[in-house]
């Protein structure tokens, strides 16, 4: 594949994002009370209107943002939470990242690549919990081309084991071409995802030395061409630490303007995880940009009033404290029973820690996660149905503004959950897990549709599975 940058230009204004950052500052109490109503009518926010929120110091107006982006949460998604594991596929990698564990330098990292069996064994290990949506994450290294990264998604929807099957794969993977985006889009993916890591361009450059990974504008139009491509779910991100914060924020605020403006319809995920320790990599350890917890709360909660329709990844990096207060703040996915190690899933060993990117702040367990989220008041969703239906893209739009997804999602969000407890959870989450859906569903609104969910409950207790709307 060869890597051109012809004709593209970033769309990140360096020097508006610092004006309006700084402008922001000025924005008095009514001001920011307005941007947050504008949002709760769900509209997206202009930039000036988030730097606004961004430069807010006053403790309680901070508040004030933290409570709309709940409220905004609860209005669009409701109170459930969709879960997915991680597949570290392979560690092999020609960049040389100085924040990451898998850097072509590092001679700490143990490189490893999953086999077919391998990876058979893998996905039999997350299925054998109950997950049902993976995202598989790949090196940026030429053994890892579309074609062996769609040879290696078609391996984990054919692998089916008990009751357990895959039914929707992501990936994080390299930028490709637009024939490699189609190539993997033929494949069955769902979203493609791939994090610019910083939006300030001279950052960037300092810490991307080599590879390919050190062209920005390279990096920076790769969901255009996957757009190109046909691939119109996409996943966009920053890590937290590379670079202010308040920078980033904005930065994917003009990501999703950029792809709203171009394709008529923004990014389906934002993720925003922080940076956190890596074997070998000292640079880790302090990072320049530290994000404190209070601002990381705050960061979320603006995102979330910045981009209403926008799914939002909480991933476990965070430990679990941390995890369990910011979603409230408008998160709507989440990683569980998380492991990174390449291979991990079916024969964890000693060696894991030299085999992962980074540290893991959480490592409980799906059924611990799905316990406490029960426990909660939350629906842990394991659901694909959008997917499967061709609903992504414009069309999922169409269908989100309106309401459609809390009206729908819940619905399916609690048909999932109950194959999870009928066939992988321990006797703990069966019981918290069925009291929580029949006082979820007994609140269901609409009368038919009411009806027709406990109809289904009913027909997934006798044995019947994969029902949805």
């Amino acid at each position: 594949m060869k890597i051109s940058i012809e004709g593209v230009r970033s769309f990140i204004p360096n020097g508006e994002i610092e004006r309006l950052l700084e402008a922001g500052k000025n924005a008095d109490a009514s001001r920011i009370k307005e941007i947050i109503a504008k949002s709760l009518d769900k509209n997206r926010l202009n930039p000036d209107e988030t730097a606004a929120l961004i430069s807010v110091k006053d403790r309680e107006l901070r508040q004030l943002i933290l409570e709309g982006a709940h409220e905004l949460k609860e209005r669009i998604y409701g109170n459930r939470i969709v879960l997915f594991a991680p597949l570290y596929v392979g560690n092999e990698c020609i960049n040389d990242c100085v924040y990451c564990g898998f850097r072509i330098s590092n001679k700490d990292c143990h490189r490893a690549t999953l086999s077919h069996d391998d990876l058979v064994a893998e996905t039999k290990a997350l299925v054998d919990v109950g997950h049902k949506r993976l995202i598989m994450v790949y090196g940026e290294h030429p053994m890892y081309s579309p074609e062996y990264i769609a040879e290696t998604v078609q391996t984990v929807y054919a692998t089916k084991h008990d009751n357990g099957e895959i039914r929707r794969v992501n990936i994080n993977a390299a930028p490709l071409d637009i024939e490699g985006f189609r190539t993997v889009k033929a494949s069955g993916i769902g979203t493609y995802q791939i994090f610019q890591e910083t939006y300030h361009e001279e950052s960037y450059n300092k810490l991307h030395p080599k590879g390919p990974k050190s062209s920005f504008l390279w990096r920076l139009d790769g969901l255009d061409r996957a757009m190109q491509a046909g691939i119109d779910d996409l996943g966009i991100g920053a890590l937290m630490g590379l670079y202010d914060w308040r920078f980033e924020v904005m930065g994917l605020l003009y990501h999703t303007i950029h792809l709203e403006d171009r394709f008529g319809v923004g990014p389906h995920t934002i993720s925003f995880p922080r940076i956190e320790a890596a074997n070998g990599t000292d640079f880790t350890t302090h990072p320049p940009y530290q994000v404190s917890d209070e601002d990381f709360k705050l960061l979320v909660a603006i995102l979330r009033l910045s981009v209403p329709y926008t799914g939002m990844i909480l991933t476990a990096r965070e430990p679990i404290a941390v995890r369990n207060e910011i979603l409230r703040y408008g998160v709507s996915q989440i990683d569980a029973g998380s492991s990174i190690g390449v291979g991990d899933y079916a024969h964890k060993d000693d060696e894991s820690k030299k085999k992962s990117q980074f540290v893991l702040g959480d490592t409980r367990s799906l059924d611990d996660v799905v316990f406490e989220l029960a426990q909660g008041g939350y629906i842990p969703s394991f659901c694909t149905s959008c997917y499967r239906a061709g609903r992504t893209g414009e069309h999922f739009m169409e269908f989100a503004i309106p309401g459609f997804v809390k009206r729908f999602c819940t619905p399916n969000a609690l048909l999932t959950f109950a194959e999870y407890l009928y066939d992988f959870s321990s006797e703990r989450t069966l019981k918290v897990g069925l009291e929580l859906i029949a006082r979820e569903s007994s609140q269901i609104e609409d009368q038919a549709m009411r009806i027709s969910v406990l109809d289904k409950l009913q027909e997934m207790q006798a044995g019947k599975r994969d029902l949805y709307y």
